[in-house]
Parts: structure tokens; sequence; C-alpha cells
């Protein structure tokens, strides 16, 4: 008799790339300022075997205004972190996540000041 394991269906797949507690904290907290401020209104995470992905939305039927991206192949190069604005460009690239995310938190600042 051979037992079957069947994996939970949120458990994460070997090989695949996902956001670890402190880097999800720091990104759902800027989400929760942002939101709170009137700016974001939904977000979406995905997960793949190359990069994760935290998308924030301005409204929830349109391309998402940033994506951060976690890509651990660049660690060694640019940086695993990359901060990519609503039509694909990159904003900011870096090894890490707070310097990245750096112009987000500056909107916020001048959103809070006018």
């Amino acid at each position: 008799m051979s037992a079957v394991v069947t994996p939970f269906p949120g458990a994460p797949r070997p090989g695949q790339i996902g956001f670890e507690r402190a880097e999800l904290m720091h990104i759902l907290d800027l989400y929760g300022r942002m939101v709170a401020a009137g700016l974001w209104k939904d977000y979406a995470i995905d997960m793949g075997r190359e990069t994760a992905v935290f998308s924030a939305f301005r409204r929830t039927a349109e391309r998402p205004e940033f994506r951060i991206e976690k890509r651990p192949a660049l660690r060694q190069r640019q940086g695993m972190w990359a901060l990519v604005a609503e039509h694909g460009a990159v904003v900011k690239r870096g090894h890490d996540l707070r310097s990245v995310l750096a112009p987000v938190e500056r909107r916020l600042l001048k959103t809070i000041d006018d």
C-alpha cells in the first residue's frame, strides 16, 4: 500500500519564487498607506519560477500603476528588486527593497504635504 501526498493548494511549489515575510510586510505596509491616501485600490500577487510580482492598482479594471518584482537570478548583477511603472519602464532597480520603493514613498509624502 502506498501513500499519496496531496500538496496543500496554497503551498509554494518547488522552484517557485515568493516573498519572505519581512519583504511582504514592508510591501503591504506601503500598500496600506497608499490605500489610506486614496491612491491605490487593489493589488495582486503572482509567484512563478523566475519572479515574484506584487502589482498595485489605482482601479481594479486597469493595468497596475506599479509592479514590485523580485528576481533572485539578478541578485549578483543589478539587484533582485525592481520597481516597474505602468507602461513597463523600470523606475528603479537595486539590492535593497527599501531603496527601490523610495520613489513611491516620496510620492506618498508629496501627497500628504499638499
